[in-house]
C-alpha cells in the first residue's frame, strides 16, 4: 500500500488465499460505550468506528479483531500519538467464520484530548484464517464527512480538513507518476 485509506473507503486484500475479501474503517464519529467510560479516559473525548468485512469470495474466512495493538491501533494528531482503546466497551470480532456473500462488522471506541481528533488514523491488521494479516490503514477526522471522500464526490468541496489534505497528497502523487 503506497497511500492511507481514506475513512469509508473499501479495501480488498491482495493475496490468492483471500481473493474477495475486503474491509473498510467507517461511522467514525463522537459516542461512548454503551458500558460507559473507563476510568483511565477521565478528561478525554471519546469517538467510536465501525470495521466491516465482506467475503465475496466462494470460500469462508474465520476473523479475529479483538486484541488491540496486535489487532488494531488508533493513532490521533499530526505527530500520530496514540490513542486510549477502550477494549471492554468495544464491540469485536472473535473466531467468526465469515461465509460468502455475507458482512461482519466490528464496533471500537478509542479516547483521546478534543484537539488530537482532528486527524485520526486506524490501523487495521486481523488474524484471518488463524494467520496475522498485513496491516491497512485509514485517515479521517472528527469534522470529516464520509460522502466527502467517495467516488460521487470530491473531497475538496468539503471543510478544509484530512480528507482534502489526502487528496492533495494522492493528487501530488499520481503527477509524479
Amino acid at each position: 500500500m503506497d497511500v492511507p485509506n481514506v475513512v469509508g473507503d473499501w479495501q480488498e486484500y491482495q493475496s490468492d488465499e483471500l481473493a474477495g475479501l475486503r474491509v473498510r474503517v467507517h461511522g467514525l464519529k463522537r459516542a461512548t460505550p454503551k458500558r460507559g467510560r473507563d476510568e483511565d479516559a477521565k478528561g478525554l473525548t471519546y469517538i467510536a468506528f465501525d470495521v466491516t468485512f465482506e467475503n465475496r469470495g466462494s470460500e469462508f474466512v474465520t476473523i479475529d479483531l479483538h486484541d488491540h495493538p496486535w489487532h488494531f491501533d488508533v493513532r490521533v494528531g499530526r505527530d500520530g500519538h496514540g490513542a486510549f482503546v477502550d477494549e471492554y466497551g468495544s464491540v469485536v470480532i472473535r473466531d467468526f467464520n465469515l461465509y460468502p456473500q455475507r458482512r461482519v462488522t466490528a464496533t471500537l471506541y478509542a479516547a483521546a484530548p478534543v484537539a488530537k481528533l482532528k486527524q485520526v488514523d486506524v490501523q487495521v491488521s486481523p488474524r484471518l484464517d488463524g494467520e496475522p494479516s498485513f496491516g491497512y490503514v485509514w485517515v479521517g477526522g472528527l469534522g470529516v464527512h464520509e460522502a466527502s471522500t467517495r467516488a460521487g464526490a470530491r473531497a475538496s468541496t468539503a471543510k478544509a480538513g484530512v480528507a482534502s489534505e489526502v487528496e492533495r497528497f494522492l493528487q501530488d502523487n499520481a503527477q509524479g507518476e
